[in-house]
């Protein structure tokens, strides 16, 4: 059942003009669009990292401070990034905020880095919105930097996300089950991304 709670940050906006932090459009897909976070993504941020399902989902501990003080650790983090980390906002065309999505781990020597992604709002899911803002993300980083591979790790019991990440093009390379949880790790090259875009791109020339 969704969380019922007021609005912790009413009254906050006089912190937003202080940071100066406003959401910028940093790349359109067909249903989303991902952009930069800002402190007013921290209402909805707060109420998923602690919630108990999202949080077995995402195989991440469970938030347990209040948000008085999630929420500088929050602002610190938006004015000083790490530096191997692009983290983004999802939005529906309307605007509304449903989930992060990120690629980190970023490593030039290897040309590689990892790919996250959390719908967080459940009105969203099984609607085809996990597998847009995955494929929009893929394609911004294929065509905006140099990186040649992508992966991620999903739980084996995720069947859903493991579906949309092979729509997506990532195939499975390693399995690890010896520690609980149990992870199926993915992958997807530049190469094969290529392949994939100019035969849809092919397809849809001969429509």
């Amino acid at each position: 059942m969704p969380l019922q709670r007021s609005n912790p940050l009413s009254g906050r906006v006089t912190v937003f003009e202080e940071f100066g932090l406003r959401s910028s459009i940093m790349i359109n897909g067909n249903k989303v669009r991902l952009c930069d976070k800002n402190l007013t993504n921290a209402v909805n941020d707060y109420a998923w990292r602690i919630d108990p399902e999202l949080a077995r989902l995402d195989a991440a501990p469970l938030l347990n401070i209040s948000f008085t003080e999630y929420l500088p650790n929050y602002a610190s983090e938006l004015h000083h990034p790490p530096p191997a980390k692009q983290q983004f906002a999802i939005l529906t065309s309307n605007g509304k905020h449903i989930g992060n999505c990120t690629y980190y781990d970023i490593n030039e020597s290897k040309d590689e880095a990892e790919l996250g992604l959390m719908i967080g709002n459940r009105n969203y899911w099984g609607k085809g919105y996990g597998t847009d803002v995955v494929t929009t993300l893929v394609s911004y980083i294929f065509d905006k930097t140099n990186l040649k591979r992508i992966y991620l790790k999903t739980l084996k019991s995720n069947q859903r996300a493991q579906k949309c990440f092979n729509k997506c093009g990532f195939t499975p390379y390693e399995h690890r089950s010896s520690n609980r949880p149990s992870f199926v790790f993915m992958e997807l090259y530049r190469t094969k991304w290529q392949q994939n875009k100019d035969k849809n791109d092919d397809e849809s020339k001969k429509e």
